[in-house]
């Protein structure tokens, strides 16, 4: 392990107990930090996003001795690597997501496992750094893992995807790596966040309180290729099943029961789920996550995707990212949110 003043504990924010926003609030301590494992490297952190995951999970995590740290994006400088670690080395910026099966990134430093990182893009600041891999990983592995479309350059022209609520934060990356590998690219949105929609490259705006069926008529579309539904599945799944073409896909990221699913099994077609944490849960390919960081830096430092930060909170604390739960649970922010600078009480 590569020794220099490396930190042995650390500020944190976090909370023994799963909170509503109405009745608790983030707290701090100073935790030791964990020994580093021959994969994995300390990070001092920089900045950090907030995604629709925390708020999940600080509303529903029981109450235990541990104390529970959140945070699953991060941008921050390598201050020590582990043994085994032969990619990365002390000073290197880099951006990551994480795992849910550790403490998190809202925190001054983090003990995170290399194989899960990337050297983040040159070209961004830190908070526009970590505005992306929890999304861009969400978005890469439910377009090319799972919906089995090529993901490289023009590999997809002809065809077409359709995406549910393309302003949020995995909508606003996914339409770009769709537009990247050649995708014709239509996303609802509400009409003020069309130029959005845009901006991260949509071809076809559609207007979420419309009949989607009837708006895509009226652009001579009956049938798509793909349909990603970054929204309740419950809410949009017969209008999908109509419009998929037969051994079409259907990709979802949102948890839900009862899904009609009989509706597509005569077209053939198929019912996919992304979770970002499954491949570190489960121990599954987990070095395919840093792979794909690296490939998103380089279209990043290419200008072929830009980063989806919206709004920057400066300095990370209880107090900011507490106000980050709250707008994130509103449901009303459009690309992403992040808290940047020093963490503190």
């Amino acid at each position: 392990m590569h020794m220099t003043q490396i930190p042995t504990e650390s500020l944190m924010i976090g909370f023994k107990s799963g909170f509503e926003l109405n009745s608790g609030h983030f707290e701090t301590q100073t935790l030791p930090l964990a020994p580093l494992k021959p994969k994995d490297v300390l990070v001092e952190i920089q900045a950090v996003s907030v995604n629709p995951v925390d708020t999940k999970r600080r509303q529903t995590l029981p109450a235990t001795d541990q104390f529970q740290v959140l945070g699953y994006d991060a941008a921050g400088r390598i201050l020590a690597v582990g043994d085994a670690v032969t990619d990365f080395k002390v000073g290197d910026a880099v951006f990551y997501a994480g795992t849910t099966r550790r403490r998190g990134a809202d925190s001054q430093y983090q003990v995170v496992d290399s194989r899960l990182i990337a050297l983040a893009p040159k070209q961004l600041t830190s908070a526009q750094q970590a505005a992306l891999p929890l999304t861009a990983l969400t978005a890469y592995e439910l377009l090319f893992e799972k919906m089995n479309f090529v993901p490289q350059a023009n590999a997809n022209n002809g065809q077409r995807i359709l995406v549910i609520n393309g302003a949020g934060g995995v909508g606003s990356i996914l339409t770009q790596l769709a537009k990247w590998s050649g995708l014709r690219v239509y996303a609802t949105s509400s009409p003020r966040n069309f130029d959005w929609l845009m901006r991260n490259r949509t071809d076809v705006t559609l207007d979420y309180h419309q009949d989607l069926i009837e708006a895509l008529k009226d652009v001579d579309i009956t049938d798509m290729d793909g349909i990603a539904i970054l929204y309740d599945p419950k809410a949009y799944f017969e209008v999908a099943a109509q419009l998929v073409r037969p051994f079409g896909h259907i990709g979802t990221i949102v948890a839900a029961a009862d899904l009609p699913v009989g509706l597509i099994k005569n077209k053939a077609a198929s019912l996919d789920w992304a979770y970002m944490f499954a491949k570190a849960d489960y121990g599954y390919k987990i070095a395919s996550q840093g792979q794909i960081l690296a490939q998103i830096s380089r279209l990043i430092d290419q200008g072929i995707l830009k980063t989806t930060l919206t709004e920057t909170f400066h300095d990370i604390t209880p107090d900011t990212l507490y106000q980050a739960h709250q707008l994130i649970e509103s449901g009303r922010v459009r690309g992403k949110l992040v808290l940047s600078g020093p963490v503190h009480k």
